[in-house]
């Protein structure tokens, strides 16, 4: 007799997985019968073709031999399609006793969570094993559960979006006619024409992002130099510069540059002595250059009464730079 893998641990066709080792052949052992299809003698006809023995575990593997009934000439058919290798497959009836959504048991294309343990009800001899009535799921009240792709079940839950990244059947399926619009309208921003394959489409669109970044970055090196100059120039403070840059990088250098051509070269404070100096009357002959300082700390005690009086604007102003605020009125 050929001997036949009744059950793996490998994802089947209802998208979850048993744990061998956490099968019970306890009862199964004690009645070990053989079905066709996982038919029951609920109409009067079907019966047991057989019998399991020699069933065993082996690297992860339920394991046995198929006896069928002699006596039975339909289960004698079968034996003959199984010995000459037209059938050649077995689903075991599970019933299961405990499931785990543990990430740790997922495998790829698992959709249902993992039995961990069940009992075998029986073994029958299927034509295409795993398909929608080659395994089937024997409840508590003995009847066959069927699952349908994606459809829930108390007895085997689907798992969550969290739990299985790759569950192609709980995905929402798209319109493939909206898809074929949307790639129609990418390729006229794109420039690219109808036909063009999704690599090509993914090269134009880095090729894009390249240029823009190299735009990105010549602006901004043409805005620095423009802030730089300003600087250089006078016409802004080293302080600034960041400000002016941000201001740049949104306005463009083009407005940045205009603004700077209209703003006057700022003065510091000896620039403004040293037009004083320049401006001042020329002395008479034999009278002394007048004397400039730069605050009112610096004035001699004995001018300051004098400067007081005669130079006004010359005193409030050395106040300022030695008080920091606005000289009050002078009387």
């Amino acid at each position: 007799m050929k001997e036949v893998i009744i059950s793996t641990e490998a994802v089947n066709s209802y998208g979850t997985r048993v744990l061998t080792s956490g099968i019970d052949l306890s009862q199964y052992e004690r009645n070990p019968v053989l079905l066709w299809m996982h038919r029951r003698a609920w109409n009067g006809k079907d019966m047991p073709i057989g019998r399991m023995e020699n069933l065993r575990v082996e690297d992860g593997k339920l394991i046995g031999t198929p006896v069928f009934d002699q006596a039975d000439d339909f289960a004698k058919q079968i034996e003959s399609k199984w010995e000459n290798g037209f059938l050649r497959m077995a689903s075991a009836g599970l019933e299961p006793q405990e499931t785990s959504p543990d990430p740790a048991l997922v495998l790829p294309g698992q959709t249902r969570e993992t039995v961990t343990r069940c009992k075998l009800v029986e073994v029958s001899i299927v034509d295409i094993g795993s398909n929608d009535d080659a395994l089937q799921l024997c409840g508590a009240d003995a009847k066959l559960l069927k699952l349908a792709a994606g459809e829930d079940s108390p007895a085997l839950p689907l798992l969550t979006l969290a739990d299985t990244p790759d569950t192609p059947e709980e995905k929402p399926i798209e319109n493939p006619n909206n898809k074929k619009e949307m790639n129609k309208e990418q390729l006229q921003l794109l420039g690219l024409p109808e036909g063009t394959t999704d690599e090509q489409i993914t090269a134009a669109l880095n090729l894009m992002k390249t240029k823009a970044d190299s735009a990105d970055s010549l602006q901004l090196a043409a805005v620095t130099q423009t802030v730089d100059q300003a600087i250089a120039d006078r016409k802004i403070l080293a302080e600034q510069r960041d400000h002016f840059i941000k201001l740049g990088k949104s306005a463009g250098v083009a407005m940045l540059a205009d603004t700077f051509k209209a703003m006057p070269q700022q003065m510091k404070p000896t620039d403004t002595i040293q037009l004083s100096k320049e401006t001042a009357p020329t002395p008479g002959a034999g009278q002394a250059p007048a004397k400039t300082y730069k605050k009112l700390g610096d004035v001699p005690e004995s001018e300051r009464l004098q400067l007081r009086k005669e130079q006004p604007q010359e005193y409030m102003r050395l106040y300022k730079e030695e008080y920091g605020h606005d000289c009050p009125p002078l009387n």
